[in-house]
């Protein structure tokens, strides 16, 4: 399905784009949680040898194998929806953060732009101040024609900068062009 959009339209979909920025970028190890936003990237993923993807039961759990596997030489990402992201505070804080290990996180917003659930709502409102609180760099990617630019960069960044890094998936981005 990931390719649908993309042959209807000419144009590359965001997930299209995000896969090559991760080949391109040596991540070759995704874990996520499920998240139906992520799911045509999560098909995409699935759908290519290139990577080994594993969904654990929790992000705390998916945070662990990808800075272990970055120990052990391997570049990976963590997939996750704003209120998965909101279990992950303690991992950051305690692990990530002071041991400066270039956790690559992307999320979905949920909470914001129509999204009418309560619990996901509260939750998005805690994401940016706790990115923030933690020195987190993070950017929200709105537009279909930022999603290159803007995951490239942040992923250099983190791995030159020995720093975790959340790039923030906007429903303006993955509601108008899926």
């Amino acid at each position: 399905m990931s390719t649908e959009p993309q042959r209807a339209t000419g144009r590359e979909t965001w997930y299209d784009i995000v896969v090559r920025v991760l080949k391109a970028n040596d991540i070759k190890l995704v874990t996520y949680v499920p998240d139906n936003v992520l799911s045509p990237l999560l098909r995409a993923l699935h759908d290519d040898p290139y990577f080994t993807v594993i969904a654990p039961a929790r992000e705390e759990e998916a945070v662990g194998i990808v800075v272990g596997s970055y120990m052990a030489g391997i570049r990976g990402i963590t997939l996750m929806q704003t209120s998965g992201f909101a279990t992950l505070p303690n991992v950051l804080a305690s692990l990530v953060v002071p041991f400066q290990i270039p956790l690559l996180m992307m999320i979905s917003e949920r909470g914001a732009l129509g999204d009418h659930q309560v619990g996901q709502a509260i939750v998005c409102r805690t994401m940016r101040p706790v990115l923030v609180a933690l020195g987190i760099e993070h950017f929200a990617i709105q537009r279909l024609e930022d999603v290159e630019f803007i995951v490239d960069n942040m992923i250099k960044q983190s791995f030159s900068t020995q720093a975790p890094a959340a790039m923030i998936l906007s429903p303006l981005l993955t509601k108008r062009s899926t």
